[in-house]
Parts: structure tokens; sequence; C-alpha cells
């Protein structure tokens, strides 16, 4: 099947809400692979959209996270314990990170557990002072990894029933 035929035959609300529900903080890909499958699309496209949806707010995260918490200090203070407990999470996943650097940002990433993932792994590049360009790649990676261990476990879910 060539590329054309591939999206002719993916049902694209289901590609959509896939990449949708996977740029959501918490649910990201973990929850968007079987997300795409419940709703019919193949592992594979439901893997694509996942790791789309996954990495669209990660550049953003890791270049405007602080000066995003910085405004909301300034003006929202009533957000100032959601912004505390944030950074604090930062800085202390970031630990993890900071020995391995990059390879320990792709590894952090790439562990499909609670408190891991892109949305955290941005974070901490940017509270790390990692740059874009550097970091992005690790994440990717780190995002592809964790994208390809869903789906072995989605898949072989699935194949049970």
């Amino acid at each position: 099947m060539d590329f054309l035929q591939w999206i002719n035959n993916t049902d694209l609300g289901a590609f959509l809400s896939t990449v949708v529900v996977s740029m959501a903080p918490v649910l990201e890909l973990r929850f968007g692979i079987p997300w795409g499958v419940a709703h019919g699309l193949s592992h594979f496209a439901a893997f694509v959209a996942a790791v789309i949806g996954n990495m669209i707010p990660i550049p953003f995260i890791v270049v405007y996270i602080r000066r995003i918490f910085k405004w909301m200090r300034r003006h929202l203070p009533q957000l100032d314990r959601v912004v505390d407990k944030l950074e604090a999470k930062a800085h202390l996943k970031g630990r993890k990170v900071t020995k391995y650097r990059y390879l320990g940002l792709m590894i952090f990433v790439a562990i499909p557990l609670p408190g891991t993932g892109g949305w955290t792994g941005a974070l901490v590049a940017a509270f790390l002072d990692m740059s874009l360009r550097k970091s992005l790649p690790a994440i990717f990676a780190g995002v592809l990894i964790a994208g390809f261990l869903i789906t072995g476990i989605t898949f072989g879910f699935t194949s049970i029933f």
C-alpha cells in the first residue's frame, strides 16, 4: 500500500482526535495510541497521529514555559501554587537527567510511566537551560521509543480479543 492509499484508508476524524488527545499533558501518546486504535485507526496510524500530537507543544514548552510562568506569577498570583508545583517537578525530574544531559533526557521521555513523557521532558529541558536545537531531537527520540512500546502493548492487548 502506498502513502496515498494509506491516507485514503485512514479515518481523518479519528486521526485528528488522536492528535488532539496526544497533545494533552498527562495523557500524551500513552493514552493517544490506545485512543486511536479504539476509534478504528490501524496501530501504525494511531502511532503516527499520537507522535505528531505529542510533539506539537514541545518546542513551545521548551522556549516559552519560563516566560509563561513568570507572567502567571505577575498577573495571576492565585496560580502561584500550581507554578511552584510544576517548577518543583521539573527540578526534581531534572536531577535524573542532569548527569547524562541529552541521552538522559531521551531515556527519561522514553519511559512510558506517569510523570515522564514529552511534556515533562520539555519542562526539564527548559529548567536545565538545554537548547531547543539539542533537546528537541532527544525528546523526539524518547517519544518515538515510548510510542513503539505503547503500540506494542496496545497491539498485544488488542490481539488477545
